[in-house]
């Protein structure tokens, strides 16, 4: 078993038109998704991230506002998963409630760090 990260993208425009009553159960698909995966011994870790950020960039590592993006390529939030393979951590993500609303899941596999 390796761990998977998943980065949620996008999403945020499909949620825009959605009444109070609509965002409260596409935030319940999310809790009951996760809740799923929890139960299965999938899920390891994951939060929601705040929109504003810094940039550090460059051997000067220079500080500017961001990250600003397209709105479809804006990280929202992450979940770490356990599963066998990439195709299972892959087949795992199909399930996310953020493909209502046109966001995107990247899966990719958290390397060991060698010491």
């Amino acid at each position: 078993m390796a761990d998977y990260l998943y980065l949620f993208r996008g999403g945020d425009a499909g949620r825009g038109d959605m009444t109070p009553q609509q965002m409260e159960q596409h935030m319940g698909k999310w809790m009951a998704w996760i809740e799923q995966l929890s139960k299965a011994g999938r899920f390891k870790a994951g939060e929601p991230l705040a929109q504003e950020g810094k940039m550090v960039r460059g051997r000067k590592a220079v500080v500017t506002d961001g990250p600003y993006t397209e709105a479809k390529d804006v990280v929202g939030g992450y979940l770490i998963v356990q599963a066998a393979g990439l195709a299972q951590a892959t087949e795992l993500a199909k399930g996310c409630p953020i493909f209502e609303t046109d966001g995107s899941v990247e899966v990719r596999e958290i390397r060991e760090l060698k010491h």
